[in-house]
This record gives C-alpha cells, structure tokens and sequence, in this order.
C-alpha cells in the first residue's frame, strides 16, 4: 500500500461521508416540510403562529 493510496482513500470517504450527510439532511428536510404541511391542512397550528389574548 502506498502513501498516496491511502490519502486518496481517506479523502475518498470523507467526501463520500459528507455528502451522504448532505443528502439525508436534505431529504429529512423535505419530508418535515411534507409532514408540517400535512398537519397544516388538517388545522393544527404551530404554537408560534397563535396570537396573543391581548392582541
């Protein structure tokens, strides 16, 4: 095994590593945003968006 081998190896994985991240963010992201909207459309409202008595 090489020097250069092994350093191409480890920053093989760790771009793989990081984007394999990037991608389960992502797509947790977007089925969040489906399940908000879901619950949305069904008149549960988030806490944030009630107005206050006084207002």
């Amino acid at each position: 095994m090489t020097h250069a081998f092994y350093v191409y190896s480890a920053y093989g994985f760790a771009a793989f590593v990081t984007i394999a991240v990037t991608l389960w963010i992502w797509a947790d992201g977007r089925a969040r945003q489906k399940e908000l909207a879901a619950l949305e459309a069904s008149g549960i409202r988030r806490r944030s968006a009630r107005k206050k008595d006084g207002e």
